[in-house]
């Protein structure tokens, strides 16, 4: 049979937008393409998977209908859209241009009218139609046989194809027709309609159950008996307008379903490529058009310091682009087939010697490694590559033999060893680890292209070909283009000829050194050279160590402790099949969600997920936690399954064969706000709340019994910057004078003294302190204390009466960022917030927040980073044999040597203090503690 897909375009786009808010994707010009992305990715799915013969996709129109004729406030209360979603649809109607399908709109009707013309008529032709939309009012026009609602995967959640059958069951109705009158009865709060007011979805079904129609509903309005009856005949009118209002309609004039004109066909290749190119879809871009798909920009151009065409946002100001502008110029990218260059091989001693010479004459100079893997502690060096001039590059091959490889590297000691040097490189934290494996450190100073663009630029990616793209308009060679994509066929670099590892190899160094040329002015014009130069740029060298060092791990605790979280896994587990009543898949949440709302009932109003299925998240359980025993059951489970999965289990595995630690991979180009984040381990994550989730801290250890673990930590440290960059009068005083933060709060917040503050009123201070710079409400702070909004509104509206400060330091950051569009940390880390002036509350709130958190948690980053870096100084310049080896959070571990412990400790705890001082005399203090395990230590 014959498919026809009809897409419910702004539906889809909205979705995909929104989808990627948290972790928006933005070009190399700043232009944010969460829509375009999302859609595309829905389209190419649908055409792959589902295989239609026949598709077409259906757009609203500006302007009113006749739903808005009817009723002035229809749809009245959807909030403006985001400006770069507005800016979104154009791209995204030249890419349905591209794959050669229609696009079909109706002034004065909507998608859902366009939709459903089309698909009445096309199933009365035998069509199996498929309306394409998460929308729960098409359920109205599935009573026709063959059309169905396709609701495509999201957020984790696979693909539904609704029946008749289904939305009955969905609705609790008996014919799907009657959707309009369920709609007319409750309203839809999305479109604005009314409804009746005071009746909801089961009561309106109910009605249905026994009357059949909203007009039979109407009629019999007289004989509903009590309150609800009242409600009835109160909205007899607005039911009657509502129903309407819901009614898809199924005539547009002018809507008429010509098999021909839906007809799936070629692609326009050419249109795609231009697209795609704009939006910098790579991947989309060679899935959909081949490996022929090549990556070039349509942007206005100026020259670099080189003489290359760079588009001009890239230089100017890339945070500040206007996505709307209309493109001026299509500038394609240049590969190395088009360029002049000279990339030497270098492999006999007298020309590695000769490399030496000409390379002991440059101060600065580009430096990359080619391996046989990703992991820099576990690799084999394949080769070396030099750049000290723009078009010449040099590679020299190393041995697998280690006794070969050895003896080359040494060879280029006098450079790694010499303190005037500057090395610049892409993620050079990986070379100088897989260097530290071949006993040659490299002394001198570095400068890493990552992380001078990541300061520059915070969002976005960064690898070295987007980044040659963006600044230097050139495509480098592919390194899938050498050894293949991922899987078994994939070689390692020493299994593809010399020739191409070399061009491949000097390429990366020519490119690299170049971007530094480009990115160096940029960091000062943009005011982030403070940042790059004292905290972000040398921390490259103090991460390379550390993760070259790792942590040694406990392997039998974890294995005797996997035991014991299974054996009290298993406990909860009965313990819920008991209370339940009955055994089932404790990891479903479908059959979770089943058991706790439809047998034991115990929320009527329990939210379901846009599957259908009862939300049973952590947030949900935390609020039924006192209706009955069985929800603290089920979050013990979870709690140790998840535990004894991510970590337990999991660490063992992660363990270096060569070293038997655990070198967790940290990156500094991640967070936005400036903190690291680190891989394999993810430390940031491990828990610490609960008594279970710190236990896992028992398997980090010193490498042996001549060292113990050393554990410093920042206390309060982002309380502490908030004080001392608000200047809040009361909050800088309690620092000052060493109060409790908590307990000072409360005494002011109640009207107290601080003798008099008891345990729970401390504990309602902390959570206000932490909670309403993130932009915590009394809806927020009531959920989290478990008292009445009318309580959480009480105190919070008392402490930004006692603590003005703080209220004035929010007002002061959203009205900064609204004239400057970033907002910076102590040390200048900028936070570009494009989004600040958004016509849309939802996508402007996030910015608002970002306005507030972003100085906080930067200079909270900044400043144990400047603090790891001046203890890194300070051990080796004290020849000292302990190793700094971890960071979380506001905490730095080391690896102590016994002997060395009261002299480190004491080094740390003043680095810290003396890291960044604050503003307003407010102090900052660490502590520090020490043990056989990082839990003891810390």
């Amino acid at each position: 049979m014959k498919k026809l897909f009809l897409l419910d375009a702004f539906a889809l786009i909205f979705r995909a937008y929104y989808a990627l808010i948290r972790n928006p994707r933005i070009t190399s010009t700043g232009k944010n393409t969460n829509a375009q992305f999302g859609f595309t990715n829905t389209l190419i799915e649908l055409i792959n998977k589902y295989k239609p013969t026949h598709i077409a996709v259906c757009f609203d129109t500006p302007g009113t209908t006749e739903r808005h004729t009817d009723f002035a406030d229809y749809k009245a209360n959807r909030q403006e859209a985001p400006e770069d979603l507005i800016a979104a649809i154009p791209d995204i109607k030249k890419i349905i241009e591209g794959f050669n399908i229609p696009i079909i709109e109706s002034s004065g009707y909507e998608a859902d009218d366009i939709i459903g013309t089309l698909a009445w008529q096309a199933a009365a032709e035998g069509y199996q139609v498929f309306m394409v939309t998460p929308d729960k009012d098409y359920g109205q026009l599935v009573c026709k046989e063959n059309v169905f609602i396709f609701k495509p995967a999201y957020m984790g959640n696979k693909e539904e194809i609704l029946d008749g059958a289904k939305i009955c069951a969905k609705w609790d109705i008996e014919r799907c027709e009657q959707v309009i009158d369920i709609l007319g009865l409750m309203g839809d709060a999305v479109d604005n309609i009314p409804g009746i007011a005071g009746v909801g979805e089961k009561t309106a079904a109910k009605l249905l159950k026994e009357y059949g129609t909203l007009e039979n509903v109407l009629e019999h309005a007289d004989s509903i008996k009590g309150a609800l009856g009242e409600k009835v005949r109160a909205g007899k009118e607005s039911a009657i307008l509502s129903k309407k209002l819901a009614t898809i309609i199924t005539n547009v004039p002018e809507v008429h379903f010509h098999a021909e004109d839906f007809s799936l066909s070629e692609k326009n290749e050419q249109i795609l490529s231009e697209v795609f190119n704009e939006l910098e879809f790579r991947t989309i871009g060679k899935r959909i058009l081949g490996d022929a798909f090549k990556m070039s920009t349509n942007e206005k151009v100026q020259l670099d310091l080189f003489g290359n065409e760079v588009p001009v946002s890239a230089i100017n100001n890339p945070s500040k682009i206007d996505a709307t502008a209309t493109p001026e110029l299509f500038v394609s990218y240049q590969t190395i087939k088009d360029v002049p260059h000279q990339y030497h091989t270098v492999d006999t001693l007298e020309e590695i010697a000769s490399l030496i010479t000409t390379l002991q004459q440059y101060k600065e100079i580009c430096f990359d490694t080619e391996t046989t893997g990703i992991d820099p502690n576990n690799v084999s060096l394949v080769g070396m590559s030099f750049a000290v001039e723009k078009g010449t590059a040099y590679y020299v091959p190393v041995s697998a033999q280690q006794d070969e490889a050895l003896k080359t590297v040494s060879a280029f000691a006098s450079l790694f060893e010499n303190p005037e040097i500057t090395w610049i490189g892409q993620n050079i934290k990986y070379d100088i680890i897989v260097l530290k494996w071949y006993q040659q450190f490299i002394v001198g100073p570095v400068f890493d292209t990552m992380v001078a663009h990541y300061v520059i630029e915070p969002e976005g990616r960064r690898s070295m070909d987007l980044l040659a793209q963006q600044y230097l308009q050139y495509d480098p060679v592919s390194i899938t283009e050498l050894i293949g994509k991922k899987g078994k066929g994939q070689l390692s670099m020493r299994d593809v000829p010399i020739e191409q590892v070399s061009e491949y190899a000097a390429e990366d160094a020519d490119v690299t050194l170049q971007l530094k040329e480009v990115l160096a002015p940029i960091i000062k014009e943009k005011a982030v050279d403070e940042v790059f130069e004292r905290a972000d740029n040398p921390l490259v060298k103090v991460l390379a160590n550390m993760e070259f060092e790792g942590v040694r791990i406990d392997e039998n605790f974890l294995l005797e402790y996997s035991k014991e979280l299974e054996r009290d896994a298993k406990i909860y587990e009965e313990n819920v099949f008991r209370e339940a009543g009955v055994r089932f898949n404790l990891a479903s949440p479908k059959q979770l969600g089943e058991v706790l709302f439809d047998k034991l009932k115990l929320d009527p109003k329990a939210k379901k997920t846009k599957t259908g299925q009862y939300a049973t998240g952590e947030d949900v359980l935390l609020k039924l936690a006192n209706e009955h025993k069985i929800v603290d059951d089920i979050l013990g489970f979870r709690e140790l399954t998840k535990l004894r999965n991510t970590y337990v289990d999991a660490l063992p595995t992660m363990i270096n064969p060569k070293t038997g630690r655990v070198h967790t991979s940290y990156s500094q180009t991640t967070a936005i706000t400036g903190r690291l984040s680190s891989n394999n381990p993810n430390l940031q994550n491990i828990p610490i709340r609960t008594d279970k989730g710190r236990e896992i801290r028992k398997a980090f250890i010193p490498r042996d019994e001549n060292h113990i673990l050393l554990s410093a930590d920042y206390s309060q440290i982002e309380l502490r910057i908030v004080a001392a960059i608000s200047g809040d009068p009361n909050m800088c005083e309690a620092f000052r004078s060493g109060a409790d933060i908590h307990s000072a709060t409360a005494a002011k917040v109640y009207g107290i003294e601080i003798a008099d503050v008891t345990k729970e009123q401390r504990y309602k201070a902390k959570s206000v302190n932490f909670g309403i710079i993130y932009g915590q409400g009394a809806f927020g702070l009531a959920g989290n204390l478990r008292i009445s909004r009318t309580e959480a509104k009480e105190i919070i509206d008392n402490y930004k009466k006692e603590f003005s400060g703080i209220s004035q330091y929010m007002d002061d950051m959203i009205a900064f960022a609204k004239e400057n569009s970033f907002v910076q940390t102590l040390l200048g880390r900028k936070t570009w917030l494009k989004d600040i002036h958004s016509g849309n509350a939802v996508v402007r709130g996030y910015a608002e927040r970002a306005a507030i958190n972003a100085p906080i948690q930067g200079t909270a980053a900044d400043m144990i980073k400047l603090a790891m870096i001046r203890i890194d100084e300070a051990l080796r310049a004290e020849k000292l044999r302990s190793k700094m080896i971890l960071q979380v959070h506001d905490e730095l571990i080391l690896d102590v040597v016994k002997e060395e412990l009261e002299t480190v400790k004491a080094l740390v705890l003043e680095h810290m203090k003396l890291a960044l001082p604050l503003p307003n005399e407010v102090p900052v203090e660490a502590e520090a503690g020490y043990g056989n395990s990082w839990l003891e230590a810390h």
